[in-house]
């Protein structure tokens, strides 16, 4: 169930097959540039402390959200969009992708049911993972949806009840043993995939920065924290005994719970601190890697006071910048951030000026060595998919202004 906090969704309705500008994605693709060739200069990305290390230098996350990759890729119409979205962000100078590698039920699913996987689009995901690589992008790849979209805990608990189970609520994807033996099924089957164009497993590419176990979890119904928690740790624990090697995230919004009392006042509101998820305690869990944090002003705030937005991001991103260096001693992923347009609220250059607050925060913090990670923008797309923007995205075509503000991100 999703809160009123939160009213932004992870991805709108599916679409039907848009008409592309093909002549403006094929001149993207054009550009696209060749992998490293030396093994060494394309190594696993590895955590030391609160630090990233790939091929024995600092790797800093400079990254994106483009979440509808691989729905793009199981469609030969729409494929082209797939190169444009990674050329566009190489040109910019940005490194990292955050996209979904689930699609659970419903139109082009990777999992079309309760251990059942669709080749062909598990060939798309190949292609993403294939294409990332030719444009020296890294991905995370998150493995699940706390929302609906394009399935999610939601379709888990109906394939459930559909199997005779007795569920009462979305949150018992947390709890349910036959459900979580869908959620491990679909994970092995992942992370086990070998790449029909790489002929390389997903376990054993370094292109695979990390992987994340649910886009945004929250389970309302325990508000102690306890139930998202025990899932944490089996599902880290299973992830990290099949792929001990990659990076692992947990994909939370960052919400301090009832392990740090003393911290409540730093959520954006009281609802927060009874979502299920406990920011400290969930990453004490052994094999996460990396903090995820997200960071949405425009929605957890109800007024539209810019100066006040920006104290709360300076606050917000601060306080999880120094939990996760000095209690956690792990790397910061700001997986998600981003202003929206659509409804008039903000405009453009209030966006520009929440995105430098956040870069800004982070590259003092990184040019200090208190902390290493990154920042991924929600979202990115091309010009031919601008059909898609939920009010966040930034078409690069058409923000000029942005793209250089992300290009010299990239270079700090």
């Amino acid at each position: 169930m999703e809160s009123p906090t939160c009213p932004r969704l992870a991805a709108p309705s599916l679409p039907v097959t848009p008409r592309l500008s093909l002549l403006h994605c094929l001149l993207l693709v054009s550009s696209s540039v060749m992998p490293p060739d030396a093994a060494d200069e394309w190594a696993m990305v590895e955590r030391r402390g609160p630090h990233l290390w790939a091929s024995d230098r600092p790797f800093v996350v400079h990254g994106f959200n483009t979440y509808w990759l691989m729905y793009f890729a199981a469609d030969p119409a729409t494929r082209h969009a797939v190169t444009a979205a990674l050329a566009e962000a190489a040109g910019a100078g940005l490194n990292v992708c955050r996209t979904w590698a689930f699609n659970d039920g419903g139109h082009r699913a990777l999992q079309t049911s309760p251990f059942s996987y669709d080749e062909e689009v598990f060939q798309a995901l190949d292609f993403v993972i294939s294409e990332a690589r030719k444009q020296n992008i890294r991905l995370i790849l998150s493995l699940c949806n706390n929302w609906e979209d394009y399935g999610g805990k939601p379709q888990y608990v109906r394939w459930g009840k559909e199997a005779g189970l007795e569920l009462t609520s979305d949150d018992d994807f947390f709890s349910d043993p036959t459900v979580k033996s869908y959620y491990k099924a679909f994970v092995e089957a992942v992370l086990t995939r070998i790449n029909t164009i790489t002929n390389e497993a997903y376990k054993d590419d370094p292109t695979i920065l990390a992987w994340e176990l649910i886009n945004e979890p929250r389970c309302p119904s325990d508000p102690s924290g306890d139930t998202l928690q025990a899932w944490i740790e089996e599902m880290a624990s299973y992830v990290k005994s099949i792929d001990p090697v990659h990076l692992l995230e947990i994909g939370v919004e960052g919400f301090y719970g009832p392990s740090t009392p003393e911290l409540l006042d730093v959520n954006p509101d009281d609802y927060s601190a009874k979502a299920g998820t406990d920011f400290i305690r969930n990453h004490r869990t052994p094999g996460i890697d990396l903090t995820s944090v997200h960071v949405y002003s425009d929605t957890w705030l109800p007024h539209s006071v810019e100066e006040h937005h920006l104290q709360f991001v300076k606050t917000w991103m601060q306080q999880h910048i120094n939990d996760a260096a000095n209690l956690l001693e792990m790397p910061i992923l700001i997986g998600e951030f981003g202003v929206s347009l659509k409804d008039g609220k903000f405009g453009n250059e209030f966006r520009e000026t929440f995105m430098e607050t956040v870069y800004g925060i982070f590259l003092s913090s990184l040019n200090e060595g208190v902390i290493g990670g990154g920042c991924l923008v929600w979202q990115l797309f091309p010009e031919c998919a601008e059909h898609m923007d939920d009010g966040y995205a930034v078409i690069f075509a058409k923000s000029p202004s942005t793209l250089n503000l992300l290009a010299n991100h990239s270079k700090s």
